[in-house]
Parts: structure tokens; sequence; C-alpha cells
């Protein structure tokens, strides 16, 4: 079982750059292999949301969600990405069957709060994980289906709530005992010095991982945060790859490449 992260930064609209990767995912899948993605849309949601007139805001790598941003988000991630994903991949052979976070309750999710200057901020609706529910995609799996999950889930209240694709990813990983959870984004991997490209990390444990997740910032925390939970939540171990090239893909299938975390 394989957990892939499809993050917004690697995306692309375009049938023939996907082609490649969905040809290695066919591939394994012939030979026996399940594979689940779950996929991100930072960049389609902020062009949302500039052309709304709406401000952007990030706190500790989290984008603050409003009542006013949620609904783009919800729009964009569970509406034009997902659907665009599961067009494209049917066009491309894959039996790909898009669900959201919410779904036959996928996703147990409480809002979030993190720690700034000793204190809890709100971000608004955003959601943190703290339970998985992987039935639906048991079944879905079990009827030869590859599903792909928007990262859109409902409280306990019924609020909708925006969740880090990265943390989905790395929750759902652990829940279904992934062998290995690939996080494909923009860039080659975990830098212990961001942006400073010399540092960046080969191989790492997660427990020595954890010794320094602290001192990640933005984007990378999320990130740091995602693999670890993944492999604390049962997944074997977990990848980040530049996921624009198909070609690291087929090297992380095959144990090579990017930031490895391992138990």
């Amino acid at each position: 079982m394989i957990v892939i992260k499809y993050g917004g930064h690697a995306m692309t609209g375009d049938i023939q750059a996907l082609k490649p990767w969905v040809e290695v995912i066919k591939n394994e899948m012939s030979k026996g292999q399940q594979f689940i993605i779950v996929h991100g849309g930072g960049p389609q949601i902020d062009a949302e949301i500039a052309a709304a007139g709406l401000k952007k805001e990030v706190i500790g790598g989290y984008r603050v969600t409003t009542p006013e941003v949620f609904a783009i988000v919800e729009k964009v991630l569970t509406g034009t990405v997902l659907r665009q994903l599961v067009r494209t991949f049917k066009v491309l052979g894959l039996p790909a069957v898009g669900i959201a976070g919410s779904d036959g309750g996928l996703l147990e999710v409480s809002p979030k709060k993190i720690t700034i200057d000793g204190g809890l901020v709100s971000l608004g609706q955003v959601g943190e994980v703290h339970g998985v529910n992987p039935k639906v995609l048991h079944t879905l799996l079990s009827a030869g289906y590859l599903p792909i999950v928007s990262p859109v889930a409902t409280d306990g209240d019924g609020v909708g709530m925006n969740i880090n694709a990265d943390s989905a990813a790395g929750a759902i990983a652990g829940a279904v005992k992934a062998d290995q959870v690939i996080f494909m984004t923009d860039v080659a991997g975990i830098y212990a010095n961001w942006p400073d490209q010399s540092s960046l990390i080969s191989e790492i444990s997660a427990a020595k991982l954890a010794e320094i997740a602290h001192t990640f910032e933005e984007g990378m925390a999320p990130k740091v945060s995602a693999c670890l939970n993944a492999i604390n939540s049962g997944a074997r171990a977990a990848r980040i790859i530049d996921g624009r090239d198909s070609e690291n893909f087929q090297a992380a299938l095959n144990s090579q490449g990017g930031t490895l975390v391992s138990a």
C-alpha cells in the first residue's frame, strides 16, 4: 500500500505531462500494488482568493481560513481540483474515484490551534485530524478503484474544515499501515536550513527528525509534522520528493531520491 500526497505546486493541467507518472501507477497496480492519492491545491486556492479580493494569511505554515476563505477552499479542492484529477486519470486509464475527507466519516477533525510566542492561536476553519476511519478507502480499494481524497472535512459540530493536505496524507498513511507515503511537491526534500540547497537531508530516522522538528518554519513545518505523524501512526516510511518530474516518482518507488524518513 502506497499513499501519495500530490501537492498543488506539483500539479499540472497538461495531460501529456501527467501521462508518464500515471503510467508508472498503472504498471504498479497491474502487479497488485494499491495506491491512495491525497491532493493539495494551495496555488489554485491562492489564485481564487486573489481574484475575490481577499487577503491570504499564513501562520506557522498553515493557511488561516475565515468563512469567506473556506467557501473558496471547498469550491477549489472538492470541486475544481478533485474533478479535474478524476477526469484526467480516467482519460489516462486509471479507475479513479474522488471523495472528500468528510465522506463516510473518513477524517475525524477538530479546530486546529497552534502555539505562537507561548500562546494558542486559532486558525479559523482549519481542522486537525485526530482520527481516520478508512473503511470507505478499503471498500474502494478492494473493488479495484484508485481513491483520490480531497482534504476537506467536517468537525463534530458540522462545520466545514480545511485540512492541510500533508497532514491528511500522513494520517491516512498511518491508518492504512502504508508501506510508504510519498509527498510530491515542488522541492527536492527536507532542507535542514531552507532555502539552502546544500542542506538537503537524504535520509533520517523519525526519532532524529522529531528532535529537530521545532527548527523548521513555514511550508517545511507541516511536511515534517506529516512525516512524523505518518510514521508514529503506523506507516513504515515517508519520502518527500520533487513531484514535477515523473522520474523522481519512479525512483521513490525504487527506494531512491528525495528525503526518506524511516521508522
